[in-house]
């Protein structure tokens, strides 16, 4: 397995792991108290979003959006797929125990804390100068004007 498809399964496992040690808080702890395991939950996908941003932030003054975006576009599918399938198994319960609609509203919770997590990161790298392109950029302008202006002659 080639060292891009590692950082992909890594980062998915990461993100699997987050969601695992979120089911076992709330089985040891919160196996009876509704809010609780909501509330839980909301700080896993919290947590699964900035996870994502500080990946990005890093991840965006190395290379251009091309390199890094698909690969954490497929960790955080691999990391959600991990998550809607086999997380219940950890609780003790099937991926569609709750029915559809909770099936479904994992889905889209854990898309939304990913795409604003990812976008929140790229946004403060661009936003600090920190991004690859800004980078570039500031050494392209330091690099023309370090050079002596060449004189046109007729």
């Amino acid at each position: 397995m080639g060292r891009h498809w590692m950082r992909i399964a890594a980062l998915a496992v990461g993100l699997f792991a987050v969601n695992v040690v979120a089911r076992l808080v709330i089985r040891i702890w919160f196996s009876d108290d509704e809010t609780a395991e909501s509330h839980t939950s909301i700080v896993m996908f919290a947590v699964i979003g900035v996870l994502l941003a500080v990946i990005t932030f890093i991840r965006a003054q190395q290379s251009r959006p091309g390199g890094w975006l698909p690969e954490l576009t497929a960790a955080a599918v691999g990391g959600m797929l991990l998550t809607i399938l086999v997380g219940p198994f950890v609780s003790g319960d099937t991926p569609f125990g709750g029915g559809a609609g909770f099936f479904f509203s994992q889905v889209w919770l854990y898309g939304g804390f990913a795409i604003v997590g990812t976008l929140l990161g790229y946004w403060t790298a661009t936003a600090l100068g920190r991004d690859y392109r800004s980078r570039s950029l500031a050494a392209y302008t330091s690099a023309r004007s370090a050079r002596p202006h060449r004189t046109v002659r007729r």
